[in-house]
C-alpha cells in the first residue's frame, strides 16, 4: 500500500512523526495520567496532613536523579532519530541502546525506592498518599518497562518511521515523569 495514501486517511495525525496509532495511544495515556494527577492533587488538598507526612518519607534526591536519567534518555533517543535521518544507522542504534540502558537505570532506582519503603513497613495500603504514590509511580514504571522494550524493538527494526514512533512513546514517558516528580515528591 502507498504510504502517502495510507497516511492521508489519518487526517491531522498524518503530520505527526511516526505511526498515527502511536499518537492515539499517547493521547489516551496522557489523558489517563492527567486524570491520575488530578486525583492525586485533589486528594492531596483534602488530606493535606497525610500527604505532607507521606512526602516527608520520600527521597526527593532519588526522584530527582530519576528525572535526570529519563531526560537524558529522551535526549539520546532524539539524537538517535537525528542520526538515522542522516544515515548513521550504527550511531542511532548505539544511542537507542543508551536510552534503553538509562530506562533500566530508572527502573533499578525505582525498585530500590520501593524496596526501601517496603522494608520499613510502607506499602500500598499504608494510607491514601502511599496508595496513590504506588499506583501512579507503578503505572509509570510499567510504561518505562514497555518503553525500554519498544526502544529495543525499534533499534532492531530501525526504519526512520519506527524510530520516530518508538521515540514518540518514550518522550511521553519522559514528559509524564517530569510532571509526576514535582507533584508527588515536592509540592505540598
Amino acid at each position: 500500500m502507498d504510504t502517502a495514501r495510507e497516511n492521508r486517511t489519518w487526517g491531522a495525525l498524518s503530520d505527526l512523526p511516526g505511526h498515527p496509532m502511536m499518537w492515539v495511544l499517547i493521547l489516551t495515556e496522557t489523558v489517563t495520567f492527567g486524570l491520575l494527577f488530578a486525583i492525586f492533587a485533589i486528594t492531596g488538598v483534602v488530606h493535606s496532613d497525610v500527604f505532607s507526612a507521606g512526602r516527608a518519607q520520600l527521597d526527593p534526591v532519588l526522584g530527582g536523579v530519576n528525572t535526570l536519567v529519563l531526560i537524558t534518555s529522551g535526549w539520546l533517543a532524539a539524537l538517535a532519530v537525528e542520526a538515522r535521518v542522516i544515515g548513521r544507522r550504527t550511531i542511532a542504534r548505539l544511542l537507542l541502546a543508551g536510552a534503553a540502558a538509562l530506562g533500566c537505570v530508572f527502573t533499578a532506582i525505582k525498585v530500590v525506592e520501593y524496596a526501601t519503603k517496603v522494608s520499613v513497613g510502607i506499602g500500598l495500603e499504608t494510607d491514601t498518599f502511599f496508595t496513590l504514590y504506588f499506583l501512579a509511580t507503578g503505572f509509570h514504571l510499567l510504561h518505562v518497562i514497555l518503553g525500554v522494550i519498544i526502544i529495543a524493538a525499534v533499534a532492531m527494526y530501525d526504519s526512520l518511521d519506527n524510530l520516530k514512533t518508538g521515540t514518540a512513546f518514550w518522550h511521553m514517558v519522559d514528559l509524564v515523569w517530569v510532571v509526576m516528580y514535582p507533584l508527588i515528591y515536592l509540592v505540598g
